[in-house]
């Protein structure tokens, strides 16, 4: 037996990365053992049934419980639990996932600590240094032995940033290995609106319906930013019913700057958030998609559902340039422009991007596994 790979996992998202990565690892060879780790970056109730069991996805060999907190106190608090950790394990190498806290604190630890360090999703830009999560990419990948990315124009930012290619693979989007294997369970959409009891006759009425997803600092801790998207998507609301899985974040600051009476509407369905199989569900029969999240850009090119993406710029070109996906930022009537313009064409469509066809995490486990056997015991990738 070689030395395990630990796999880090910090927010649900990173699930969806790490499970067919996880069970490919396990088909390609029994001679090294996959051991998973979830800082507790972040957690709600809702994960250990519809992440666990539900999608066949491993309980955590380890639990950081590091919860929330500023970017400096969670960076420390996962580094600080991490190491501890790492030492028990001795593992073959650090496997983490995109581009939250845990992915870079970890990483971190194990580059100075000499553990091997593998970044799946790596070379993703949005070349904005304002937002957290591009400081945490840009890092990770400096110190990473084996990079893998999800599309070819990430090899341009990583040769341009001096990480030297042959450290680098393309492989695909290991996302969509999850989509792909989930979408035939995915829960309709009226069963998720009864369940949360709400008249599941919306999900028919007007053009069809939108899901809204809104959970970036820069649009929901801002009152006016935040105040004008409620306001765009209340207009929106008049031709498709939204239904809107709202993150606490938001919650809680739409409830803080007095901004409810925004989206007091029939028309205005707001939900909890929701578990991977009901989102799938709701998002595969949208008529478009409203979102700040990147992995959603992902998920709905993957889909063919026209997505709006509420943001100046992405750190997923492909899903513009090919995909479903297109950019409008903040300002009303560009929003509104392109919605309608949904209700007049029909929307982008797009098509698949290259790789993005399931199978992203058995090229992964080959790679990897091979490239761990080569290595054992190098000190050097």
């Amino acid at each position: 037996m070689l030395a395990p790979i630990l796999c880090v996992v910090g927010a649900r998202p990173n699930y969806m990365k790490v499970a067919p990565i996880i069970r490919a690892i396990s088909a390609v060879t029994q001679d090294i053992d996959s051991i998973l780790l979830h800082t507790g970056q972040h957690y709600d109730e809702s994960m250990n049934d519809q992440l666990f069991r539900g999608l066949r996805l491993p309980e955590p060999d380890f639990n950081l419980n590091v919860g929330s907190g500023t970017h400096a106190a969670q960076t420390a608090d996962v580094m600080r639990k991490f190491e501890p950790i790492l030492d028990k394990v001795e593992p073959s190498c650090v496997l983490v996932v995109g581009d939250v806290n845990s992915t870079l604190a970890c990483a971190l630890v194990a580059a100075k600590k000499l553990v091997k360090v593998v970044h799946v999703e790596a070379g993703l830009r949005s070349f904005d240094r304002s937002m957290p999560e591009e400081i945490n990419r840009v890092l990770t990948d400096q110190i990473s032995d084996v990079l893998y990315t999800t599309e070819r124009s990430a090899h341009k930012n990583l040769e341009r940033e001096g990480i030297d290619p042959k450290r680098v693979r393309f492989v695909g989007n290991v996302m969509i290995d999850s989509l792909l294997a989930n979408l035939p369970h995915a829960i309709p959409t009226t069963q998720t609106l009864t369940r949360h009891e709400l008249p599941a006759s919306l999900a028919e009425e007007k053009e069809g319906y939108a899901v809204v997803t809104l959970h970036r600092p820069s649009n929901v801790d801002d009152r006016n930013t935040l105040a004008g998207l409620l306001k765009s998507l209340s207009h929106i609301s008049q031709t498709h019913p939204l239904f809107w899985p709202m993150h606490p974040r938001t919650r809680s600051n739409i409830e803080r700057f007095g901004l409810l009476p925004l989206l007091r509407s029939k028309y205005v369905a707001i939900l909890p958030p929701l578990g991977y199989l009901e989102m799938l569900g709701l998002m595969s029969k949208a008529r478009l998609v409203l979102t700040d999240s990147g992995g959603i850009q992902e998920e709905t090119t993957a889909l063919g559902v026209p997505c709006l993406t509420l943001r100046e710029n992405t750190e997923r070109p492909i899903t513009v340039e090919e995909g479903s996906n297109t950019l409008v930022g903040r300002e009303h009537q560009t929003i509104i422009r392109a919605v309608q313009e949904i209700l007049e064409t029909g929307g982008k469509a797009g098509r698949v991007p290259e790789y993005w066809d399931g199978r992203a995490a058995d090229r992964i486990a080959t790679h990897l596994v091979a490239w761990i056997s080569e290595n054992s015991g190098l000190g050097v990738a």
